[in-house]
Protein backbone atom coordinates (compact mmCIF):
# COMPACT_ATOMS: atom_id res chain seq x y z
CA UNK A 1 0.00 0.00 0.00
CA UNK A 2 3.30 2.27 0.56
CA UNK A 3 5.11 1.40 -1.95
CA UNK A 4 6.84 3.81 -4.34
CA UNK A 5 9.12 3.78 -6.88
CA UNK A 6 11.34 5.51 -8.90
CA UNK A 7 7.99 7.67 -10.51
CA UNK A 8 7.25 8.61 -7.30
CA UNK A 9 10.39 9.98 -6.49
CA UNK A 10 10.20 11.67 -9.78
CA UNK A 11 6.87 13.31 -8.74
CA UNK A 12 8.11 14.52 -5.72
CA UNK A 13 10.37 16.58 -7.71
CA UNK A 14 7.95 17.62 -9.81
CA UNK A 15 5.71 18.69 -6.74
CA UNK A 16 8.65 20.22 -5.20
CA UNK A 17 9.70 21.84 -8.45
CA UNK A 18 5.91 23.37 -8.73
CA UNK A 19 5.61 24.69 -5.30
CA UNK A 20 9.16 26.83 -5.27
CA UNK A 21 7.46 27.78 -9.10
CA UNK A 22 4.37 28.84 -7.49
CA UNK A 23 5.71 30.59 -5.12
CA UNK A 24 8.05 32.61 -6.83
CA UNK A 25 5.25 33.97 -8.28
CA UNK A 26 3.21 34.96 -5.01
CA UNK A 27 1.16 32.22 -5.28
CA UNK A 28 0.67 29.37 -2.42
CA UNK A 29 0.38 25.24 -3.15
CA UNK A 30 -3.42 24.42 -3.43
CA UNK A 31 -3.90 22.99 -0.03
CA UNK A 32 -5.72 19.43 0.37
CA UNK A 33 -9.01 20.09 2.82
CA UNK A 34 -8.27 19.21 6.12
CA UNK A 35 -8.50 15.91 7.21
CA UNK A 36 -9.04 14.89 3.42
CA UNK A 37 -5.82 12.40 4.32
CA UNK A 38 -7.15 10.77 7.34
CA UNK A 39 -10.08 10.39 5.83
CA UNK A 40 -9.11 8.84 2.39
CA UNK A 41 -7.29 6.12 5.18
CA UNK A 42 -10.13 5.56 7.13
CA UNK A 43 -12.52 4.39 4.20
CA UNK A 44 -9.63 1.87 3.85
CA UNK A 45 -11.73 -0.38 6.21
CA UNK A 46 -14.76 -0.74 7.83
CA UNK A 47 -15.07 0.27 11.09
CA UNK A 48 -16.60 -0.53 14.59
CA UNK A 49 -17.91 1.37 17.03
CA UNK A 50 -15.23 2.07 19.03
CA UNK A 51 -13.65 2.96 15.60
CA UNK A 52 -11.55 -0.09 14.94
CA UNK A 53 -11.03 -2.29 12.38
CA UNK A 54 -14.41 -4.36 11.73
CA UNK A 55 -13.58 -8.05 10.73
CA UNK A 56 -16.31 -9.98 9.73
CA UNK A 57 -16.73 -13.29 8.92
CA UNK A 58 -20.68 -14.11 8.55
CA UNK A 59 -22.56 -13.32 11.38
CA UNK A 60 -19.39 -13.00 13.87
CA UNK A 61 -17.23 -10.12 13.56
CA UNK A 62 -14.00 -8.71 15.45
CA UNK A 63 -13.72 -5.27 16.17
CA UNK A 64 -9.63 -4.87 16.57
CA UNK A 65 -8.46 -1.96 18.49
CA UNK A 66 -4.79 -0.36 20.01
CA UNK A 67 -5.90 1.12 23.17
CA UNK A 68 -3.13 3.63 23.85
CA UNK A 69 -4.44 6.16 26.79
CA UNK A 70 -2.27 3.96 29.39
CA UNK A 71 1.36 3.53 30.12
CA UNK A 72 1.76 1.46 26.97
CA UNK A 73 -0.14 0.21 23.53
CA UNK A 74 -2.41 -2.72 24.35
CA UNK A 75 -4.88 -4.67 21.73
CA UNK A 76 -8.86 -4.60 22.75
CA UNK A 77 -10.97 -6.48 20.47
CA UNK A 78 -14.88 -6.89 20.98
CA UNK A 79 -16.93 -9.13 19.47
CA UNK A 80 -20.28 -9.44 18.02
CA UNK A 81 -23.14 -11.18 16.64
CA UNK A 82 -25.17 -10.42 14.02
CA UNK A 83 -23.99 -6.75 15.36
CA UNK A 84 -24.61 -7.37 18.78
CA UNK A 85 -21.93 -7.50 21.50
CA UNK A 86 -20.95 -10.74 23.03
CA UNK A 87 -19.42 -12.18 26.12
CA UNK A 88 -15.74 -12.01 25.75
CA UNK A 89 -15.38 -15.09 27.71
CA UNK A 90 -16.94 -17.24 24.98
CA UNK A 91 -14.49 -16.00 22.23
CA UNK A 92 -10.36 -17.09 22.18
CA UNK A 93 -8.44 -14.91 19.86
CA UNK A 94 -4.97 -15.30 19.06
CA UNK A 95 -3.00 -12.32 17.03
CA UNK A 96 0.55 -12.90 15.17
CA UNK A 97 2.61 -9.33 13.99
CA UNK A 98 4.85 -9.89 11.27
CA UNK A 99 7.02 -7.50 11.34
CA UNK A 100 9.53 -6.11 9.03
CA UNK A 101 12.82 -8.32 8.97
CA UNK A 102 10.42 -9.90 9.50
CA UNK A 103 10.18 -11.32 13.42
CA UNK A 104 6.73 -12.41 14.87
CA UNK A 105 5.09 -11.10 17.73
CA UNK A 106 2.47 -13.57 18.93
CA UNK A 107 -0.85 -12.45 21.70
CA UNK A 108 -3.08 -14.50 23.04
CA UNK A 109 -5.83 -12.05 24.15
CA UNK A 110 -7.64 -12.77 27.89
CA UNK A 111 -10.98 -11.23 28.58
CA UNK A 112 -11.39 -8.40 30.53
CA UNK A 113 -14.76 -6.65 31.14
CA UNK A 114 -16.86 -6.48 27.89
CA UNK A 115 -13.39 -6.61 25.34
CA UNK A 116 -10.11 -9.25 25.15
CA UNK A 117 -7.15 -7.77 25.78
CA UNK A 118 -3.77 -8.17 24.77
CA UNK A 119 -1.08 -9.39 28.30
CA UNK A 120 1.77 -7.80 26.09
CA UNK A 121 2.28 -4.48 24.91
CA UNK A 122 2.34 -3.85 20.90
CA UNK A 123 5.48 -2.12 20.92
CA UNK A 124 6.47 0.40 18.09
CA UNK A 125 6.49 0.80 15.36
CA UNK A 126 2.56 -0.14 14.77
CA UNK A 127 3.71 -1.70 11.49
CA UNK A 128 3.00 -5.22 10.30
CA UNK A 129 0.94 -7.38 8.32
CA UNK A 130 -1.94 -8.74 11.12
CA UNK A 131 -2.76 -12.17 11.17
CA UNK A 132 -5.80 -13.05 13.15
CA UNK A 133 -7.69 -16.59 14.31
CA UNK A 134 -10.76 -16.79 16.37
CA UNK A 135 -12.95 -19.37 17.75
CA UNK A 136 -16.56 -18.51 19.24
CA UNK A 137 -19.19 -21.35 19.61
CA UNK A 138 -17.50 -23.98 17.96
CA UNK A 139 -16.24 -22.28 15.14
CA UNK A 140 -13.04 -21.25 13.82
CA UNK A 141 -12.40 -17.77 12.15
CA UNK A 142 -9.40 -16.26 10.52
CA UNK A 143 -8.31 -12.96 9.13
CA UNK A 144 -5.20 -11.24 7.47
CA UNK A 145 -3.78 -7.89 6.53
CA UNK A 146 -1.48 -4.86 6.42
CA UNK A 147 -1.51 -2.01 8.67
CA UNK A 148 1.84 -0.19 8.05
CA UNK A 149 3.40 3.02 9.10
CA UNK A 150 6.28 5.24 8.50
CA UNK A 151 6.90 2.67 5.49
CA UNK A 152 7.96 2.95 1.86
CA UNK A 153 9.60 0.99 -0.40
CA UNK A 154 12.23 2.86 -3.16
CA UNK A 155 13.88 0.99 -5.76
CA UNK A 156 17.72 0.95 -5.36
CA UNK A 157 18.57 3.39 -8.02
CA UNK A 158 16.61 6.12 -7.33
CA UNK A 159 18.15 5.81 -3.82
CA UNK A 160 21.68 5.97 -5.15
CA UNK A 161 20.16 9.09 -7.24
CA UNK A 162 19.24 10.66 -3.99
CA UNK A 163 22.32 10.06 -2.14
CA UNK A 164 20.72 7.28 0.35
CA UNK A 165 23.50 5.98 2.25
CA UNK A 166 23.57 3.56 5.29
CA UNK A 167 25.28 1.65 7.86
CA UNK A 168 24.69 -1.23 10.39
CA UNK A 169 23.68 -0.19 13.68
CA UNK A 170 26.74 -1.53 16.58
CA UNK A 171 28.93 -0.33 19.35
CA UNK A 172 31.01 3.48 19.00
CA UNK A 173 33.10 5.68 20.77
CA UNK A 174 31.18 8.67 22.34
CA UNK A 175 33.52 11.68 22.90
CA UNK A 176 33.01 14.00 25.85
CA UNK A 177 32.45 17.63 25.45
CA UNK A 178 32.16 20.44 27.39
CA UNK A 179 30.93 24.03 26.38
CA UNK A 180 33.18 27.04 27.21
CA UNK A 181 32.94 30.40 26.80
CA UNK A 182 35.93 33.66 26.70
CA UNK A 183 37.60 35.73 24.56
CA UNK A 184 40.91 36.70 22.79
CA UNK A 185 43.77 38.02 24.45
CA UNK A 186 47.16 39.11 23.16
CA UNK A 187 49.46 36.58 25.28
CA UNK A 188 52.07 37.75 27.68
CA UNK A 189 54.75 37.50 25.33
CA UNK A 190 53.11 39.21 22.54
CA UNK A 191 53.41 43.08 24.44
CA UNK A 192 55.88 44.94 25.80
CA UNK A 193 56.18 48.53 27.47
CA UNK A 194 58.49 50.43 26.31
CA UNK A 195 60.08 52.62 28.87
CA UNK A 196 62.16 54.92 29.03
CA UNK A 197 65.62 54.00 30.50
CA UNK A 198 66.29 57.50 33.05
CA UNK A 199 63.66 59.97 33.84
CA UNK A 200 63.59 63.11 31.99
CA UNK A 201 61.36 65.14 29.13
CA UNK A 202 59.99 63.62 25.78
CA UNK A 203 62.29 65.67 23.34
CA UNK A 204 60.47 64.20 20.79
CA UNK A 205 57.71 60.94 20.03
CA UNK A 206 57.65 59.78 16.83
CA UNK A 207 55.16 56.78 17.93
CA UNK A 208 50.99 56.95 17.23
CA UNK A 209 48.61 54.82 18.34
CA UNK A 210 47.81 52.05 15.59
CA UNK A 211 51.34 52.52 13.82
CA UNK A 212 52.69 49.09 12.55
CA UNK A 213 56.43 49.48 14.35
CA UNK A 214 59.38 47.09 14.11
CA UNK A 215 61.74 46.03 16.80
CA UNK A 216 64.50 48.56 17.36
CA UNK A 217 63.02 51.13 15.46
CA UNK A 218 63.85 54.42 17.03
CA UNK A 219 60.19 56.00 18.86
CA UNK A 220 60.82 58.60 21.03
CA UNK A 221 64.09 60.95 22.19
CA UNK A 222 64.31 61.65 26.03
CA UNK A 223 66.16 64.44 27.44
CA UNK A 224 67.87 62.88 30.97
CA UNK A 225 66.67 64.86 34.21
CA UNK A 226 70.04 64.06 35.57
CA UNK A 227 72.40 63.98 32.76
CA UNK A 228 70.97 66.10 30.32
CA UNK A 229 72.01 63.95 27.81
CA UNK A 230 69.27 63.05 25.28
CA UNK A 231 69.25 59.34 24.38
CA UNK A 232 67.12 57.28 22.11
CA UNK A 233 63.76 54.47 23.12
CA UNK A 234 63.29 51.68 20.66
CA UNK A 235 60.51 49.78 20.44
CA UNK A 236 61.57 46.03 22.18
CA UNK A 237 59.06 44.29 19.73
CA UNK A 238 57.50 44.23 16.28
CA UNK A 239 54.03 45.20 16.63
CA UNK A 240 51.57 48.08 16.57
CA UNK A 241 51.23 50.99 19.14
CA UNK A 242 48.24 50.00 20.99
CA UNK A 243 48.42 53.07 24.40
CA UNK A 244 50.04 56.01 24.59
CA UNK A 245 50.57 57.65 27.87
CA UNK A 246 53.36 60.68 27.14
CA UNK A 247 53.49 63.50 24.33
CA UNK A 248 56.31 65.53 23.26
CA UNK A 249 57.15 67.66 25.90
CA UNK A 250 55.72 65.22 29.41
CA UNK A 251 57.88 64.15 31.37
CA UNK A 252 58.09 60.09 31.50
CA UNK A 253 59.13 58.22 35.24
CA UNK A 254 58.21 54.76 35.83
CA UNK A 255 54.86 54.77 33.52
CA UNK A 256 55.44 53.21 29.96
CA UNK A 257 55.57 56.16 26.86
CA UNK A 258 54.00 53.62 25.13
CA UNK A 259 52.50 49.65 24.60
CA UNK A 260 53.48 47.88 21.99
CA UNK A 261 51.33 44.87 21.02
CA UNK A 262 52.20 41.88 18.63
CA UNK A 263 48.17 41.20 16.89
CA UNK A 264 49.43 37.74 15.37
CA UNK A 265 50.34 36.77 19.05
CA UNK A 266 46.85 35.37 20.17
CA UNK A 267 45.42 33.13 22.43
CA UNK A 268 41.63 32.32 23.73
CA UNK A 269 41.30 32.84 27.46
CA UNK A 270 38.17 30.46 28.86
CA UNK A 271 35.99 30.98 32.07
CA UNK A 272 35.97 27.65 34.03
CA UNK A 273 33.04 27.05 37.04
CA UNK A 274 34.54 24.86 39.32
CA UNK A 275 32.48 22.26 38.49
CA UNK A 276 33.91 22.42 35.18
CA UNK A 277 37.58 22.87 35.79
CA UNK A 278 38.79 19.37 37.09
CA UNK A 279 37.30 17.90 33.44
CA UNK A 280 39.75 20.29 31.40
CA UNK A 281 43.14 19.39 31.39
CA UNK A 282 46.10 20.55 29.48
CA UNK A 283 46.30 18.75 26.20
CA UNK A 284 42.96 18.01 25.52
CA UNK A 285 41.65 19.38 22.02
CA UNK A 286 39.44 22.49 21.83
CA UNK A 287 37.44 23.78 18.63
CA UNK A 288 37.37 27.42 19.12
CA UNK A 289 34.37 29.16 17.31
CA UNK A 290 33.82 33.13 16.94
CA UNK A 291 30.43 34.11 18.29
CA UNK A 292 28.95 34.87 14.97
CA UNK A 293 30.22 30.96 13.89
CA UNK A 294 31.58 32.44 10.85
CA UNK A 295 35.29 31.60 11.78
CA UNK A 296 36.64 28.26 13.77
CA UNK A 297 39.98 26.12 14.55
CA UNK A 298 41.16 23.90 16.26
CA UNK A 299 43.74 24.14 19.18
CA UNK A 300 44.58 22.30 22.56
CA UNK A 301 44.49 23.42 26.07
CA UNK A 302 48.02 25.07 27.09
CA UNK A 303 47.13 25.96 30.50
CA UNK A 304 45.22 26.34 33.24
CA UNK A 305 45.52 28.99 35.58
CA UNK A 306 45.68 27.65 39.74
CA UNK A 307 44.39 30.55 40.93
CA UNK A 308 40.31 31.42 40.37
CA UNK A 309 39.02 34.91 40.14
CA UNK A 310 37.64 36.26 43.33
CA UNK A 311 34.30 38.18 41.98
CA UNK A 312 33.16 35.22 40.01
CA UNK A 313 35.33 32.07 41.30
CA UNK A 314 36.31 31.11 37.29
CA UNK A 315 39.63 29.64 36.50
CA UNK A 316 41.05 30.47 33.44
CA UNK A 317 42.24 28.38 30.40
CA UNK A 318 44.14 29.68 27.95
CA UNK A 319 44.22 27.90 24.59
CA UNK A 320 46.60 28.68 21.51
CA UNK A 321 45.14 30.02 18.56
CA UNK A 322 47.13 29.17 15.72
CA UNK A 323 47.23 31.48 12.56
CA UNK A 324 44.57 33.64 13.57
CA UNK A 325 44.54 35.96 11.24
CA UNK A 326 42.23 38.68 11.07
CA UNK A 327 39.35 37.06 11.89
CA UNK A 328 40.02 37.13 15.59
CA UNK A 329 40.93 40.33 17.48
CA UNK A 330 41.74 41.06 20.72
CA UNK A 331 38.68 41.58 22.76
CA UNK A 332 36.47 39.85 21.10
CA UNK A 333 33.99 36.96 22.58
CA UNK A 334 34.74 33.31 21.76
CA UNK A 335 32.56 29.90 22.36
CA UNK A 336 34.55 26.31 22.68
CA UNK A 337 34.26 23.18 22.82
CA UNK A 338 36.82 20.85 24.79
CA UNK A 339 36.93 17.26 24.54
CA UNK A 340 37.19 16.45 28.36
CA UNK A 341 37.04 12.47 27.53
CA UNK A 342 35.79 9.61 25.59
CA UNK A 343 33.05 6.67 26.66
CA UNK A 344 32.11 3.80 25.16
CA UNK A 345 28.56 2.91 23.92
CA UNK A 346 27.54 -0.43 23.21
CA UNK A 347 24.97 0.42 20.52
CA UNK A 348 24.93 4.20 19.09
CA UNK A 349 23.77 5.85 15.11
CA UNK A 350 25.14 8.41 13.58
CA UNK A 351 23.56 11.44 15.48
CA UNK A 352 22.67 13.44 11.54
CA UNK A 353 20.58 10.46 10.73
CA UNK A 354 18.13 10.39 13.45
CA UNK A 355 14.51 12.43 12.04
CA UNK A 356 11.45 13.68 13.95
CA UNK A 357 8.86 11.11 13.45
CA UNK A 358 5.42 12.04 15.34
CA UNK A 359 6.74 12.53 18.81
CA UNK A 360 9.41 10.49 18.40
CA UNK A 361 12.93 10.35 17.16
CA UNK A 362 13.48 7.97 14.62
CA UNK A 363 15.99 6.62 12.22
CA UNK A 364 14.80 4.49 8.99
CA UNK A 365 15.85 0.74 9.16
CA UNK A 366 16.40 -0.61 5.66
CA UNK A 367 15.74 -4.30 4.48
CA UNK A 368 16.12 -4.99 0.98
CA UNK A 369 14.26 -1.84 -0.85
CA UNK A 370 11.79 -1.07 2.22
CA UNK A 371 12.42 1.67 4.45
CA UNK A 372 10.66 1.65 8.15
CA UNK A 373 10.67 4.13 11.28
CA UNK A 374 12.50 2.97 14.30
CA UNK A 375 11.23 4.33 17.75
CA UNK A 376 14.73 5.25 19.59
CA UNK A 377 15.34 5.28 23.26
CA UNK A 378 18.05 7.83 23.45
CA UNK A 379 20.64 8.42 26.03
CA UNK A 380 23.92 10.34 25.65
CA UNK A 381 24.73 12.54 22.48
CA UNK A 382 27.28 14.32 20.54
CA UNK A 383 27.84 16.02 17.18
CA UNK A 384 28.53 12.37 15.68
CA UNK A 385 27.30 9.60 17.53
CA UNK A 386 23.85 9.30 19.70
CA UNK A 387 23.76 6.26 22.23
CA UNK A 388 20.71 3.70 21.90
CA UNK A 389 19.10 2.69 24.72
CA UNK A 390 16.56 0.79 23.17
CA UNK A 391 14.30 0.53 20.17
CA UNK A 392 16.72 -0.82 17.97
CA UNK A 393 18.49 -3.98 17.50
CA UNK A 394 22.14 -4.18 16.74
CA UNK A 395 23.33 -5.29 13.36
CA UNK A 396 20.61 -2.66 12.25
CA UNK A 397 21.19 -1.61 8.54
CA UNK A 398 19.93 2.08 8.95
CA UNK A 399 19.71 5.37 6.29
CA UNK A 400 22.86 7.63 7.51
CA UNK A 401 22.63 10.08 4.58
CA UNK A 402 19.48 11.14 2.85
CA UNK A 403 16.88 10.13 5.57
CA UNK A 404 15.24 13.33 5.03
CA UNK A 405 14.06 11.78 1.64
CA UNK A 406 13.09 9.02 3.04
CA UNK A 407 10.92 10.79 5.58
CA UNK A 408 9.23 13.07 2.84
CA UNK A 409 8.59 9.90 0.75
CA UNK A 410 6.91 8.33 3.59
CA UNK A 411 5.03 11.54 4.75
CA UNK A 412 3.90 11.69 0.52
CA UNK A 413 2.54 8.11 0.69
CA UNK A 414 -0.06 9.22 3.22
CA UNK A 415 1.40 6.76 5.76
CA UNK A 416 -1.29 7.49 9.31
CA UNK A 417 -0.90 6.30 12.63
CA UNK A 418 -4.22 4.33 11.98
CA UNK A 419 -5.33 0.73 12.97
Amino acid sequence: MHATSTRRLSRLSAVLALAAALAACGQGPAKAPEGEAHEAAASEFERGPHRGRLLRDGDFALEITLYEDGPAPLFRLYAFKNDKPVDPKGVQVSIALTRLGPKVDRFTLTPEADYLTSPAIVSEPHSFDVSVAATYEGKAHKWAYSSYEGRTTITADAARAGGVTTEKAGSAVLGETLPINGRVEIIPEGQSDVIARYPGRVVSLSGELGQRVRRGQVLARVESSESLQTYSVTAPISGVIVKKNVTTGGMTGNEPILVVADPTKLHAEFFLYPRDAERVRVGQRVEVVSLAGDHRLTSTVEAVLPTADLTNQTLIAHVHLTNPGEAWRPGLGVKGVVSVGTTSAPLAVRTKAIQPFRDFEVVYAKVGNTYEVRMLEIGRRTPEWTEVLGGLEPGTEYVVDGAFLIRADIDKSGASHDH
